[in-house]
């Protein structure tokens, strides 16, 4: 199942996708290189980037999981050993939801003629012990949306003829798009997300194409 978090999370990664290859493409358009060295330069980033977001994410949410084993194990040995201990605990954390007391303690004991594990998992850890985080999905999501958001800036140099102008609309016209989705999906002001995103990659934009024309010179 879709949800909004991983539609933003893929958004997110788009986002770095965009702006992190459109931003290395203007630094070596700037710098004067050939249409060769452009295109190849535009490639190896878009596979590095997707490759270097993926494995972050893969390292990022294993941890995560392993957190998560770690939670549910724990729970399962003092539910085992100290099942009182555990029910006056859940019957403590019901009562802080404004529930009294004494039907947080009725309750706490239904849940522990019941399933435990399952309540105990959601309510202190908020974990679905039967769906814990997917280190794979996430990589594989990680490196999709960064990808799809690399080759927009690529293509545009593929089908231009390496042109900085029509990089740099190409970039913002797809930061607008992003903009809006993320804003919508956040429920949040879009005109304010659109902004602050279109602004702040013009001006990355900005600074690494002139980055590479003044120095590719030299360097060259």
């Amino acid at each position: 199942m879709v949800t909004v978090n991983s539609l933003r999370a893929a958004v997110l990664g788009a986002n770095d996708g965009i702006i992190s290859n459109a931003a290395l493409l203007l630094g070596v358009i700037g710098s004067g290189a050939s249409d060769a060295a452009i295109l190849t330069a535009g490639i190896a980033s878009t596979v590095a980037g997707a490759v270097s977001m993926a494995l972050g994410e893969y390292v990022s949410v294993s941890a995560q999981r392993d957190t998560e084993r770690a939670a549910v194990e724990r729970e399962i040995e003092e539910l085992e050993q100290t099942p009182d201990e555990e029910a006056k605990e859940l019957a403590g954390i019901l009562s802080g939801y404004g529930i009294s007391d004494k039907t947080a303690h009725k309750a706490a004991q239904e849940i522990g003629e019941g399933d435990p594990l399952t309540a105990h998992l959601q309510i202190e850890y908020g974990l679905d012990g039967e769906k814990l985080t997917n280190p794979w999905e996430a990589a594989a999501a990680s490196g999709a949306s960064f990808l799809a958001g690399a080759a927009l800036p690529l293509a545009s140099v593929f089908f231009s003829s390496n042109s900085a102008l029509v990089v740099f609309a190409t970039t913002l016209l797809a930061l607008v798009i992003t903009g809006f989705t993320s804003a919508k999906l956040s429920d949040t002001d879009p005109v304010r997300a659109v902004l602050r995103l279109v602004l702040g990659g013009a001006l990355g934009l900005a600074v690494t194409y002139g980055i590479g024309t003044a120095f590719g010179g030299v360097v060259g």
